[in-house]
């Protein structure tokens, strides 16, 4: 932009009191939120751009997006979920007193025609009881009231739990295979854990109902004079354990875990690793909204086959 006092000079390609095109702002937040740090991203566009831009340029670019991420909370949700999933992430934030752990729970569903989406996520001070039910109501206040909601698959978090109980009754609820497993190894000793763990499966492998309920008991039965604990942890949670039964075969696999939702955690993962911690909770919300975002993007060019349901 030229510098002229003596009379005034305007631009037919950049707008007054602008420095660069809004085109390339939204490219330096591209770059930003596909995976670069606030300083490589300004490094990555230096042959483009002519000079250097800082960290605090690249994050006041970022904030463009807090709009969206506003309306992303607020905008109204269709009750068409068959299947909703729910577990959280933890992510470190710095305060006055240094890095501290905040939660974000996170809602994923699945419609009857297949379409899956990350509803929503909240960061909180912590996962609990009282968090989960505020998000949850939020969800059904905008709309997800659980008219034809199936099944809810959660871990075995007791506060997220109880939240479910007080927000979706009567829907029925799938306790994660993969998160139950890892909880029987605790009572086991390391020689018996293998071995344990690998009949354990042929509950959930089952081909109905009927055969699981007796491959648990097969189980149990070998099983309980050597870790009575394992065989309690399993046994105390069956009928959650099972629920799966009760959807089409083909959606075993599914179901039975919240796998599907962990797989867009590993994405959230892999995009905040370079920050390793992040500098306020508007940061987590940009960075958790861009990363959901995209996958939602990406997954509404393919349907799940598998789940969808006809009539």
């Amino acid at each position: 932009m030229p510098r002229l006092r003596a009379f005034c000079y305007e631009s037919k390609i950049i707008p007054r009191y602008l420095k660069r095109m809004p085109e390339v702002d939204e490219a330096l937040k591209r770059v930003f939120l596909f995976g670069a740090s606030t300083r490589l991203t300004g490094q990555a566009l230096q042959p483009l751009l002519g000079e250097t831009l800082s960290a605090q340029t690249i994050s006041r670019i970022a904030r463009s997006l807090d709009s969206e991420v506003a309306r992303y909370h607020a905008r109204s949700l269709p009750d068409t979920y068959v299947y909703l999933f729910l577990d959280g992430i933890m992510l470190k934030v710095k305060t006055g007193t240094g890095a501290r752990k905040k939660a974000v729970l996170v809602a994923y569903g699945i419609t009857r025609e297949g379409k899956r989406e990350l509803i929503d996520f909240m960061v909180t001070k912590s996962e609990n009881v009282h968090t989960w039910e505020g998000f949850l109501l939020n969800l059904s206040r905008r709309g997800l009231v659980g008219t034809m909601l199936q099944l809810i698959v959660t871990d075995g978090h007791q506060g997220l739990m109880n939240a479910v109980d007080l927000t979706y009754p009567g829907i029925a609820r799938q306790r994660c295979w993969a998160h139950k497993l890892r909880n029987v190894t605790n009572y086991l000793r390391k020689k018996d854990s293998d071995a344990c763990i690998k009949e354990a499966r042929e509950i959930y492998n089952a081909q109905n109902r009927r055969e699981a309920v007796q491959a648990y008991y097969r189980w149990r039965k070998k099983w309980r004079s050597i870790s009575s604990g394992a065989v309690g942890c399993i046994e105390k949670d069956l009928e959650e354990l099972l629920a799966f039964y009760a959807c089409a075969q083909g959606l075993y696999k599914k179901l039975r875990t919240t796998n599907v939702i962990e797989r867009a955690f590993r994405e959230v993962r892999r995009r905040t690793r370079p920050m390793s911690c992040f500098n306020n909770t508007p940061s987590i919300e940009r960075i958790v909204y861009a990363v959901l975002n995209h996958l939602n993007d990406q997954w509404g060019k393919r349907p799940l086959k598998e789940f969808t349901q006809k009539g």
